[in-house]
Protein backbone atom coordinates (compact mmCIF):
# COMPACT_ATOMS: atom_id res chain seq x y z
CA UNK A 1 0.00 0.00 0.00
CA UNK A 2 1.70 3.07 -1.05
CA UNK A 3 1.52 6.45 1.03
CA UNK A 4 -1.82 8.11 2.07
CA UNK A 5 -2.05 12.00 0.34
CA UNK A 6 -4.28 13.81 2.82
CA UNK A 7 -5.83 17.61 2.12
CA UNK A 8 -5.59 20.63 4.50
CA UNK A 9 -7.72 23.30 4.58
CA UNK A 10 -7.11 25.97 6.86
CA UNK A 11 -8.85 29.38 7.66
CA UNK A 12 -9.05 31.73 10.76
CA UNK A 13 -11.21 35.38 11.32
CA UNK A 14 -8.19 37.27 11.20
CA UNK A 15 -6.37 35.25 8.94
CA UNK A 16 -3.06 36.16 10.25
CA UNK A 17 -1.97 33.68 12.87
CA UNK A 18 -4.05 30.45 13.51
CA UNK A 19 -4.32 30.09 10.12
CA UNK A 20 -0.80 28.98 9.49
CA UNK A 21 -0.34 27.50 12.70
CA UNK A 22 -2.97 24.69 11.62
CA UNK A 23 -0.84 24.38 8.36
CA UNK A 24 2.24 23.64 10.14
CA UNK A 25 0.47 21.42 12.53
CA UNK A 26 -0.53 19.54 9.90
CA UNK A 27 2.07 18.98 7.86
CA UNK A 28 4.13 18.32 10.78
CA UNK A 29 1.85 15.51 11.87
CA UNK A 30 1.43 14.29 8.48
CA UNK A 31 5.40 13.92 8.35
CA UNK A 32 5.49 11.99 11.76
CA UNK A 33 2.63 9.65 10.70
CA UNK A 34 4.29 8.80 7.48
CA UNK A 35 2.00 9.98 4.73
CA UNK A 36 1.76 13.12 1.99
CA UNK A 37 -0.21 16.48 2.76
CA UNK A 38 -0.89 19.74 0.55
CA UNK A 39 -2.21 22.82 2.23
CA UNK A 40 -4.09 25.07 1.35
CA UNK A 41 -4.31 28.35 3.45
CA UNK A 42 -7.07 31.19 3.63
CA UNK A 43 -5.27 34.10 5.11
CA UNK A 44 -5.55 37.77 5.06
CA UNK A 45 -3.89 38.44 1.85
CA UNK A 46 -6.09 35.30 0.07
CA UNK A 47 -5.68 31.64 -0.49
CA UNK A 48 -2.33 29.77 -1.01
CA UNK A 49 -1.35 27.10 -2.32
CA UNK A 50 -4.70 26.75 -3.58
CA UNK A 51 -6.08 22.84 -4.05
CA UNK A 52 -6.77 22.04 -7.67
CA UNK A 53 -8.90 19.54 -9.45
CA UNK A 54 -6.39 16.68 -9.90
CA UNK A 55 -5.06 17.54 -6.01
CA UNK A 56 -8.72 16.49 -4.83
CA UNK A 57 -9.06 13.74 -7.49
CA UNK A 58 -6.12 11.80 -6.37
CA UNK A 59 -6.59 12.70 -2.52
CA UNK A 60 -7.46 9.91 -0.29
CA UNK A 61 -9.22 12.53 2.65
CA UNK A 62 -9.38 15.86 3.24
CA UNK A 63 -9.05 17.95 6.48
CA UNK A 64 -11.16 21.43 6.45
CA UNK A 65 -10.09 23.36 9.71
CA UNK A 66 -11.73 26.52 9.29
CA UNK A 67 -13.29 29.21 11.06
CA UNK A 68 -14.44 30.81 7.92
CA UNK A 69 -16.20 29.30 5.19
CA UNK A 70 -14.49 27.98 2.31
CA UNK A 71 -15.46 26.25 -0.97
CA UNK A 72 -17.11 23.12 -0.02
CA UNK A 73 -18.78 21.65 -2.84
CA UNK A 74 -15.34 20.68 -4.56
CA UNK A 75 -14.90 17.76 -2.41
CA UNK A 76 -18.08 16.72 -3.02
CA UNK A 77 -17.75 12.85 -2.94
CA UNK A 78 -14.32 12.87 -1.40
CA UNK A 79 -14.16 11.60 2.40
CA UNK A 80 -13.99 14.85 4.32
CA UNK A 81 -12.97 16.18 7.85
CA UNK A 82 -14.49 19.38 8.85
CA UNK A 83 -13.47 20.96 12.70
CA UNK A 84 -12.46 24.46 13.95
CA UNK A 85 -9.50 25.68 13.04
CA UNK A 86 -8.34 25.24 16.64
CA UNK A 87 -8.81 21.69 16.12
CA UNK A 88 -6.30 21.90 13.60
CA UNK A 89 -4.12 22.62 15.78
CA UNK A 90 -4.39 21.34 18.82
CA UNK A 91 -5.73 17.66 17.20
CA UNK A 92 -3.61 17.76 14.33
CA UNK A 93 -2.26 13.63 14.62
CA UNK A 94 -5.88 12.54 15.85
CA UNK A 95 -7.21 13.84 12.41
CA UNK A 96 -4.70 13.01 10.15
CA UNK A 97 -4.83 9.49 11.91
CA UNK A 98 -8.67 9.03 11.25
CA UNK A 99 -7.62 9.81 7.41
CA UNK A 100 -5.08 6.65 7.79
CA UNK A 101 -7.57 4.75 9.17
CA UNK A 102 -9.94 5.36 6.86
CA UNK A 103 -12.90 6.52 9.63
CA UNK A 104 -13.53 9.60 7.71
CA UNK A 105 -17.58 10.07 6.15
CA UNK A 106 -17.72 10.91 2.38
CA UNK A 107 -19.21 14.16 1.75
CA UNK A 108 -22.46 13.86 0.27
CA UNK A 109 -22.60 17.65 -0.77
CA UNK A 110 -24.55 21.04 -0.19
CA UNK A 111 -28.41 20.03 -0.28
CA UNK A 112 -29.51 23.00 0.74
CA UNK A 113 -31.41 23.62 -2.35
CA UNK A 114 -33.61 20.42 -1.52
CA UNK A 115 -33.47 20.56 2.12
CA UNK A 116 -33.88 23.64 4.41
CA UNK A 117 -31.10 22.37 7.12
CA UNK A 118 -27.56 21.47 5.74
CA UNK A 119 -25.70 18.04 6.52
CA UNK A 120 -22.40 18.60 7.51
CA UNK A 121 -19.73 17.72 10.40
CA UNK A 122 -20.16 20.72 12.20
CA UNK A 123 -22.74 20.84 15.34
CA UNK A 124 -25.31 24.25 14.81
CA UNK A 125 -23.53 25.93 17.47
CA UNK A 126 -20.08 25.47 15.53
CA UNK A 127 -21.95 26.55 12.57
CA UNK A 128 -23.14 30.04 14.22
CA UNK A 129 -19.76 30.61 15.16
CA UNK A 130 -18.45 29.63 12.16
CA UNK A 131 -20.85 32.58 10.38
CA UNK A 132 -20.13 35.01 13.06
CA UNK A 133 -16.30 34.85 12.55
CA UNK A 134 -16.96 35.12 8.44
CA UNK A 135 -17.98 37.97 9.59
CA UNK A 136 -15.67 39.13 11.51
CA UNK A 137 -13.01 38.35 9.72
CA UNK A 138 -14.23 40.43 6.81
CA UNK A 139 -15.10 43.61 9.29
CA UNK A 140 -11.80 43.89 10.93
CA UNK A 141 -9.77 45.17 7.96
CA UNK A 142 -12.26 47.83 7.63
CA UNK A 143 -11.77 48.34 11.38
CA UNK A 144 -8.08 48.78 11.25
CA UNK A 145 -7.95 51.09 8.44
CA UNK A 146 -10.40 53.66 9.09
CA UNK A 147 -9.09 53.57 12.80
CA UNK A 148 -5.54 53.97 11.90
CA UNK A 149 -6.13 56.41 9.47
CA UNK A 150 -8.51 58.39 11.91
CA UNK A 151 -5.79 58.27 14.50
CA UNK A 152 -3.31 59.62 12.09
CA UNK A 153 -5.32 62.54 11.53
CA UNK A 154 -5.01 63.17 15.48
CA UNK A 155 -1.57 64.21 15.10
CA UNK A 156 -2.27 67.60 13.95
CA UNK A 157 -4.55 68.05 17.08
CA UNK A 158 -7.70 66.34 18.41
CA UNK A 159 -9.64 68.52 16.41
CA UNK A 160 -7.69 69.35 13.11
CA UNK A 161 -10.65 68.33 11.60
CA UNK A 162 -13.07 70.87 12.36
CA UNK A 163 -12.90 73.88 9.85
CA UNK A 164 -14.16 76.12 12.94
CA UNK A 165 -11.27 75.38 15.48
CA UNK A 166 -7.47 77.12 15.19
CA UNK A 167 -6.22 73.96 14.46
CA UNK A 168 -8.03 72.52 11.70
CA UNK A 169 -5.59 71.00 9.07
CA UNK A 170 -6.66 69.89 5.15
CA UNK A 171 -4.67 66.68 5.56
CA UNK A 172 -5.75 65.83 8.71
CA UNK A 173 -9.78 66.22 8.00
CA UNK A 174 -9.17 64.22 5.02
CA UNK A 175 -7.72 61.42 6.68
CA UNK A 176 -10.55 61.49 9.21
CA UNK A 177 -13.61 61.77 6.78
CA UNK A 178 -11.99 58.56 4.67
CA UNK A 179 -10.88 56.70 8.30
CA UNK A 180 -14.91 57.20 9.15
CA UNK A 181 -16.18 56.18 5.96
CA UNK A 182 -14.51 53.01 6.59
CA UNK A 183 -15.42 52.75 9.96
CA UNK A 184 -19.00 53.20 9.24
CA UNK A 185 -18.87 50.03 7.00
CA UNK A 186 -17.71 48.01 10.04
CA UNK A 187 -21.35 47.04 10.87
CA UNK A 188 -22.86 46.61 7.70
CA UNK A 189 -20.09 44.77 6.33
CA UNK A 190 -19.86 42.05 9.60
CA UNK A 191 -24.28 41.90 8.85
CA UNK A 192 -23.41 40.91 5.23
CA UNK A 193 -20.59 38.13 5.51
CA UNK A 194 -23.03 36.64 8.36
CA UNK A 195 -25.71 36.38 6.29
CA UNK A 196 -23.52 35.49 2.99
CA UNK A 197 -21.83 32.93 5.27
CA UNK A 198 -25.60 31.44 6.31
CA UNK A 199 -26.92 31.25 2.73
CA UNK A 200 -24.46 32.28 0.33
CA UNK A 201 -24.64 35.25 -2.07
CA UNK A 202 -28.43 35.31 -2.15
CA UNK A 203 -28.53 36.74 1.97
CA UNK A 204 -25.68 39.30 1.35
CA UNK A 205 -27.95 42.10 -0.26
CA UNK A 206 -30.44 41.76 3.03
CA UNK A 207 -27.82 41.48 5.24
CA UNK A 208 -26.21 44.77 3.96
CA UNK A 209 -29.47 46.74 4.37
CA UNK A 210 -29.91 45.09 7.61
CA UNK A 211 -26.50 46.05 8.84
CA UNK A 212 -27.32 49.96 7.25
CA UNK A 213 -30.23 50.17 9.64
CA UNK A 214 -28.46 48.79 12.26
CA UNK A 215 -25.48 51.22 12.20
CA UNK A 216 -28.57 54.07 11.50
CA UNK A 217 -30.57 53.49 14.34
CA UNK A 218 -27.63 52.88 16.65
CA UNK A 219 -27.88 48.80 17.10
CA UNK A 220 -24.05 48.57 16.36
CA UNK A 221 -22.37 45.42 16.75
CA UNK A 222 -25.51 43.79 18.28
CA UNK A 223 -28.23 45.05 15.86
CA UNK A 224 -25.14 43.60 13.39
CA UNK A 225 -24.70 40.32 14.46
CA UNK A 226 -28.78 39.92 14.94
CA UNK A 227 -29.74 41.52 11.34
CA UNK A 228 -26.82 38.84 9.52
CA UNK A 229 -28.78 35.76 11.07
CA UNK A 230 -31.82 37.02 10.52
CA UNK A 231 -31.10 37.86 6.61
CA UNK A 232 -29.16 34.37 6.10
CA UNK A 233 -31.64 32.38 7.67
CA UNK A 234 -34.36 34.42 6.14
CA UNK A 235 -33.23 33.99 2.60
CA UNK A 236 -32.49 30.50 3.76
CA UNK A 237 -36.46 29.85 4.05
CA UNK A 238 -37.53 31.50 0.93
CA UNK A 239 -35.17 29.66 -1.25
CA UNK A 240 -36.60 26.44 0.47
CA UNK A 241 -40.03 27.59 -0.17
CA UNK A 242 -39.25 28.48 -3.60
CA UNK A 243 -37.56 25.45 -4.67
CA UNK A 244 -40.43 23.65 -6.77
CA UNK A 245 -40.59 27.00 -9.14
CA UNK A 246 -40.32 25.96 -12.53
CA UNK A 247 -36.49 26.63 -14.35
CA UNK A 248 -38.22 29.14 -16.62
CA UNK A 249 -38.89 31.18 -13.55
CA UNK A 250 -35.18 30.82 -11.80
CA UNK A 251 -34.28 34.28 -12.90
CA UNK A 252 -37.23 36.11 -11.53
CA UNK A 253 -37.08 34.36 -8.11
CA UNK A 254 -33.24 35.49 -7.57
CA UNK A 255 -33.14 39.02 -9.25
CA UNK A 256 -36.89 39.58 -8.51
CA UNK A 257 -38.44 37.83 -5.62
CA UNK A 258 -36.15 36.98 -2.92
CA UNK A 259 -34.42 40.34 -2.49
CA UNK A 260 -37.42 42.45 -2.58
CA UNK A 261 -39.14 39.68 0.14
CA UNK A 262 -35.66 38.94 1.81
CA UNK A 263 -35.09 42.96 2.05
CA UNK A 264 -38.43 44.30 3.06
CA UNK A 265 -38.71 41.33 6.12
CA UNK A 266 -35.19 41.90 7.14
CA UNK A 267 -35.11 45.65 6.86
CA UNK A 268 -38.51 46.18 8.43
CA UNK A 269 -38.24 43.75 11.50
CA UNK A 270 -34.47 45.70 12.30
CA UNK A 271 -36.58 49.25 12.18
CA UNK A 272 -38.86 47.45 14.91
CA UNK A 273 -35.65 46.16 17.13
CA UNK A 274 -33.62 48.68 16.32
CA UNK A 275 -34.60 51.17 19.89
CA UNK A 276 -34.54 48.32 21.92
CA UNK A 277 -31.22 47.15 20.54
CA UNK A 278 -29.52 50.38 20.54
CA UNK A 279 -30.95 50.72 23.77
CA UNK A 280 -29.49 47.94 25.04
CA UNK A 281 -25.68 48.50 23.16
CA UNK A 282 -26.09 51.52 24.46
CA UNK A 283 -26.57 50.61 28.35
CA UNK A 284 -23.64 48.44 27.92
CA UNK A 285 -21.64 50.92 26.22
CA UNK A 286 -22.59 53.61 29.31
CA UNK A 287 -21.44 50.38 32.03
CA UNK A 288 -18.37 49.86 30.50
CA UNK A 289 -17.48 53.48 30.20
CA UNK A 290 -18.62 54.27 33.62
CA UNK A 291 -15.89 51.39 34.98
CA UNK A 292 -13.12 53.77 33.96
CA UNK A 293 -13.33 55.89 36.78
CA UNK A 294 -15.09 54.42 39.18
CA UNK A 295 -13.86 50.71 38.96
CA UNK A 296 -10.54 51.05 36.96
CA UNK A 297 -9.35 47.50 38.61
CA UNK A 298 -12.54 45.67 38.18
CA UNK A 299 -12.72 46.72 34.02
CA UNK A 300 -8.97 45.96 33.93
CA UNK A 301 -9.51 42.67 35.25
CA UNK A 302 -12.54 41.83 33.06
CA UNK A 303 -10.87 43.12 30.12
CA UNK A 304 -7.37 41.80 31.12
CA UNK A 305 -9.00 38.00 31.63
CA UNK A 306 -11.02 38.59 28.10
CA UNK A 307 -8.25 39.12 26.08
CA UNK A 308 -6.33 36.16 26.90
CA UNK A 309 -8.79 34.03 27.51
CA UNK A 310 -8.60 32.73 23.66
CA UNK A 311 -6.09 35.24 22.37
CA UNK A 312 -8.27 35.87 19.08
CA UNK A 313 -11.37 34.03 18.93
CA UNK A 314 -14.42 35.63 20.05
CA UNK A 315 -14.38 36.39 23.67
CA UNK A 316 -11.42 38.20 22.61
CA UNK A 317 -13.17 39.59 20.01
CA UNK A 318 -15.84 40.90 21.85
CA UNK A 319 -13.47 42.89 24.12
CA UNK A 320 -11.55 44.54 21.19
CA UNK A 321 -14.84 45.20 18.94
CA UNK A 322 -16.58 47.19 21.62
CA UNK A 323 -13.14 48.70 22.43
CA UNK A 324 -13.60 49.80 18.67
CA UNK A 325 -17.01 51.09 19.43
CA UNK A 326 -16.30 53.45 21.86
CA UNK A 327 -13.70 54.73 19.98
CA UNK A 328 -16.17 56.01 17.34
CA UNK A 329 -17.75 58.08 20.27
CA UNK A 330 -14.38 59.36 21.53
CA UNK A 331 -13.10 57.23 24.02
CA UNK A 332 -9.89 56.62 23.81
CA UNK A 333 -9.29 55.39 27.66
CA UNK A 334 -10.95 51.58 26.99
CA UNK A 335 -9.20 51.19 23.50
CA UNK A 336 -5.95 51.63 25.69
CA UNK A 337 -6.65 49.07 28.11
CA UNK A 338 -8.00 46.20 25.09
CA UNK A 339 -4.51 47.00 23.21
CA UNK A 340 -1.96 46.64 26.47
CA UNK A 341 -3.98 43.32 27.12
CA UNK A 342 -3.63 41.71 24.04
CA UNK A 343 -0.24 42.72 23.65
CA UNK A 344 0.95 41.20 27.29
CA UNK A 345 0.22 37.45 25.99
CA UNK A 346 3.21 37.31 23.38
CA UNK A 347 5.28 39.36 25.64
CA UNK A 348 4.97 36.96 28.64
CA UNK A 349 5.87 34.07 26.92
CA UNK A 350 9.00 36.05 25.04
CA UNK A 351 10.30 37.08 28.08
CA UNK A 352 10.08 34.09 29.98
CA UNK A 353 11.94 32.17 26.93
CA UNK A 354 14.58 34.92 27.20
CA UNK A 355 14.85 35.05 31.33
CA UNK A 356 14.47 31.35 31.24
CA UNK A 357 15.90 29.57 28.85
CA UNK A 358 16.84 26.33 30.63
CA UNK A 359 13.02 26.23 30.62
CA UNK A 360 12.40 25.99 27.13
CA UNK A 361 13.34 23.69 24.30
CA UNK A 362 15.82 25.09 21.04
CA UNK A 363 12.37 25.29 19.27
CA UNK A 364 10.23 27.48 21.57
CA UNK A 365 13.28 29.63 22.56
CA UNK A 366 13.22 30.30 18.66
CA UNK A 367 9.04 30.91 19.10
CA UNK A 368 9.52 33.10 22.24
CA UNK A 369 11.61 35.54 19.85
CA UNK A 370 9.54 35.92 17.52
CA UNK A 371 6.85 36.93 19.76
CA UNK A 372 8.48 40.01 20.82
CA UNK A 373 7.66 41.50 17.00
CA UNK A 374 4.35 39.94 17.21
CA UNK A 375 3.73 41.09 20.51
CA UNK A 376 4.54 44.56 19.43
CA UNK A 377 2.49 44.57 16.69
CA UNK A 378 -0.73 43.81 18.43
CA UNK A 379 -0.70 40.00 17.16
CA UNK A 380 -2.07 38.32 20.43
CA UNK A 381 -1.83 34.67 18.90
CA UNK A 382 1.53 34.16 19.36
CA UNK A 383 1.31 33.12 22.50
CA UNK A 384 -1.51 29.95 21.53
CA UNK A 385 0.99 27.23 20.72
CA UNK A 386 2.07 27.48 24.03
CA UNK A 387 -1.11 27.90 25.49
CA UNK A 388 -2.08 24.70 23.93
CA UNK A 389 0.59 22.90 25.41
CA UNK A 390 -0.67 23.29 28.95
CA UNK A 391 -4.21 25.26 28.96
CA UNK A 392 -4.86 24.67 32.34
CA UNK A 393 -1.16 26.19 33.44
CA UNK A 394 -0.50 29.34 30.77
CA UNK A 395 -4.22 30.76 30.08
CA UNK A 396 -4.42 32.08 33.65
CA UNK A 397 -1.05 33.41 34.09
CA UNK A 398 -2.16 35.40 30.72
CA UNK A 399 -4.73 36.25 31.95
CA UNK A 400 -3.19 37.33 35.38
CA UNK A 401 -0.47 39.09 33.19
CA UNK A 402 -3.08 41.30 30.48
CA UNK A 403 -5.16 41.78 33.58
CA UNK A 404 -2.29 44.08 35.35
CA UNK A 405 -1.58 45.59 31.72
CA UNK A 406 -5.45 47.20 31.66
CA UNK A 407 -5.54 48.34 35.09
CA UNK A 408 -2.48 49.81 35.50
CA UNK A 409 -3.35 51.46 31.52
CA UNK A 410 -6.77 52.51 32.84
CA UNK A 411 -5.31 53.80 36.39
CA UNK A 412 -2.74 56.02 34.42
CA UNK A 413 -5.29 57.22 32.20
CA UNK A 414 -3.51 56.47 28.98
CA UNK A 415 -5.45 56.98 25.83
CA UNK A 416 -4.83 55.26 22.56
CA UNK A 417 -6.89 56.40 19.73
CA UNK A 418 -5.91 53.79 17.06
CA UNK A 419 -7.92 50.00 17.36
CA UNK A 420 -4.51 48.31 16.28
CA UNK A 421 -0.85 48.91 15.24
CA UNK A 422 0.75 48.11 18.74
CA UNK A 423 3.82 49.77 19.25
CA UNK A 424 3.71 51.31 15.92
CA UNK A 425 1.26 53.94 16.83
CA UNK A 426 3.12 54.68 19.95
CA UNK A 427 3.35 58.67 18.24
CA UNK A 428 -0.29 58.22 18.58
CA UNK A 429 -0.90 57.42 22.48
CA UNK A 430 -0.89 60.37 24.55
CA UNK A 431 1.53 58.95 27.35
CA UNK A 432 3.74 56.77 25.14
CA UNK A 433 6.30 55.46 27.45
CA UNK A 434 4.17 55.24 30.48
CA UNK A 435 1.91 52.67 28.40
CA UNK A 436 4.69 50.66 27.31
CA UNK A 437 5.69 50.17 31.16
CA UNK A 438 2.35 49.37 31.85
CA UNK A 439 2.57 46.52 29.41
CA UNK A 440 5.89 45.48 30.66
CA UNK A 441 4.99 45.32 33.90
CA UNK A 442 2.23 42.92 33.51
CA UNK A 443 4.24 41.18 30.57
CA UNK A 444 7.19 40.46 33.46
CA UNK A 445 4.85 39.54 36.57
CA UNK A 446 3.22 37.06 33.85
CA UNK A 447 6.80 35.88 32.48
CA UNK A 448 7.54 35.28 36.47
CA UNK A 449 4.16 33.48 37.24
CA UNK A 450 4.58 31.20 34.04
CA UNK A 451 8.24 30.04 35.32
CA UNK A 452 6.91 29.69 38.97
CA UNK A 453 3.97 27.46 38.10
CA UNK A 454 5.78 24.92 36.14
CA UNK A 455 7.90 23.27 38.61
CA UNK A 456 4.55 23.25 40.96
CA UNK A 457 2.60 21.66 38.07
CA UNK A 458 5.06 19.09 38.13
CA UNK A 459 5.74 18.16 41.54
CA UNK A 460 1.82 17.47 41.53
CA UNK A 461 1.64 15.30 38.63
CA UNK A 462 4.55 13.15 39.80
CA UNK A 463 2.35 12.88 43.37
CA UNK A 464 -0.86 11.90 41.95
CA UNK A 465 1.11 9.11 40.08
CA UNK A 466 2.93 7.88 42.86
Amino acid sequence: MGRKIILGVTGCPTGIAHTFMAEEALKKSAKELGCDIKVETNGAIGVENKLTAKDIEMADAIIVACDKNVDMDRFNGKPVIEVPVKEGIHKASELIQKCIDGKVAVRKGNTSSSKFTEEGNLSFGQKLYKDLMNGVSHMLPLVVAGGVLTAISFLWGIYSFDPNSEQYNQIAATLKSVGGYSMNLMVPVLAAFIAQSVSGRPGMLAGLVGGMISFDTGSGFLGGIISGFLAGYAVKLFVYLLRKLPRQLEGLKSIFIIPIVSVGVVGISMLLLGGPCSALNNAMMNFLSGLQNSSPIILGLVIGCMSAFDMGGPVNKAAYVTGTMLLGQGNYLFMAGVSAACITPPLVIAIASTLFKNRFTEEDRAAGLINYILGSTHITEGAIPFAAKNPLKVLPVLMIGSSISAILTYIMKIEVPAPHGGFLVLGLVNKPLLWVGCILAGSLVGAILYMIVTPILISLSILIQI
